[in-house]
């Protein structure tokens, strides 16, 4: 089923935050949301999952976000601020990503239980599970936070900066582990991210949101170039290539530096 998203707009008092979006995200395939601060990436999240009031359409084939425990079950999300409740564990927190699964009344049980297990080790934090959230650092808690999108086992992720707070390897083991399952479960991923380079290796697409709007969307190679980022982030970049695939960096370029003057007197 696809992903989809219509017309959508999102208004805070008088201010338009997103005009006319409208985007498509086919299973098995990873688009990145890429563009300057303040440019809509996080809203335009928070209403794909339902969290922000907006005008337009979001569905995911006949499921729509009025059937909410449906819309549960389907679509996972990873704000840019997860909020972790003081005294519960990892493993815990992990399980909440099963309540859509559970009856009314129900509790967790032995398939429940091995999914957040599961996701823990595949997240190289099954060291955690007992620990308190507050006890653990902004990037473990980053990582306990994708693992209970991941345990909800959703078709659609929805995720909002989804390294941040992270060294570079376990950037790596995260966007590696959700890329497997991208294939494996053939997910609908709609991620936010900062990092150009990351974006460009990792999304199989890319759109570009400006001032609200979509203003680019294609394949890394199609969007990220140098003059079309250089003009929209008012930088100075290299964009760098490799023959094989899903291989691409910007690089950021500092200007010359200016070279000292000296007076004759100075020599």
């Amino acid at each position: 089923m696809t992903f989809e998203i219509r017309e959508l707009e999102v208004a805070f008092g008088e201010r338009i935050v997103l005009q006319d979006v409208s985007i498509e995200v086919e299973p098995a395939t990873w688009l990145g949301v890429i563009g300057p601060n303040g440019a809509g990436k996080s809203t335009l999240l928070g209403a794909a999952a339902g969290s922000v009031p907006h005008r337009g359409a979001v569905r995911l084939g006949a499921v729509s976000q009025a059937d909410r425990r449906a819309w549960a079950r389907s679509v996972s999300w990873v704000p840019q601020e997860p909020v972790f409740p003081f005294g519960m564990t990892s493993a815990e927190y992990v399980m909440l990503g099963r309540l859509s699964h559970l009856s009314y009344l129900g509790r967790e049980g032995a398939r429940d239980r091995a999914v957040v297990s599961e996701t823990l080790r595949r997240l190289g934090i099954a060291e955690l599970a007992a620990r308190r959230l507050e006890t653990l650092s902004g990037g473990e808690r980053r990582r306990v936070a994708v693992g209970r999108a991941l345990a909800q086992e959703a078709k659609v992720l929805l995720l909002d900066e989804p390294t941040t707070a992270l060294d570079i390897g376990r950037q790596q083991d995260v966007l590696e582990l959700i890329d497997s399952l991208v294939r494996e479960r053939h997910l609908s991923v709609l991620a936010v991210m900062h990092d150009l380079t990351l974006a460009g290796q990792f999304a199989d697409r890319l759109v570009f949101l400006q001032d609200g709007r979509v203003v680019d969307e294609g394949t890394p190679e199609e969007v990220l170039t140098e003059a079309a980022v250089g003009a929209r982030y008012g930088a100075s970049v290299r964009v760098l290539d490799a023959d094989s695939p899903r291989w691409r960096a910007v690089v950021p370029v500092r200007s010359p530096l200016r070279s000292p003057t000296h007076s004759e007197d100075e020599r």
